[in-house]
């Protein structure tokens, strides 16, 4: 499933610049709220699931050439992450559900690593 497909399906909000989400293939999911954890098991490409929405977490994504991260319980970060996602071509999503339930409606989407 593609970045498109799942922006549609989990109804995700797109907080930074819009690109070909249809060529954009995830290769997993990981989730957590601690950089180092993220920075140890997440995979190149995947989608990082967090509630962290500080400027830290795009130097974490653009280090481990993530595909996304969507940001839950509809946390905001501030416009000069948000500038800085978009400089790293680092893509932010935002929904207002919480972390536990995003992960569930990934796997049913097909994301399974």
């Amino acid at each position: 499933m593609n970045l498109q497909e799942l922006i549609q399906t989990l109804d995700l909000t797109l907080l930074t610049n819009s690109k070909d989400f249809g060529q954009i293939v995830p290769t997993g999911g990981y989730c957590a709220d601690l950089l180092s954890c993220v920075m140890a098991g997440a995979g190149h490409q995947a989608i990082w699931v967090t509630l962290q929405s500080h400027a830290n977490i795009v130097a974490v994504a653009a280090l481990l050439d993530l595909s996304a991260i969507i940001i839950t319980e509809d946390a905001q970060p501030d416009t000069e992450t948000i500038n800085k996602a978009n400089e790293e071509g680092i893509t932010l999503l935002s929904i207002k559900k919480k972390s536990y339930e995003v992960c569930g409606l990934l796997w049913q989407a097909g994301l399974h690593e």
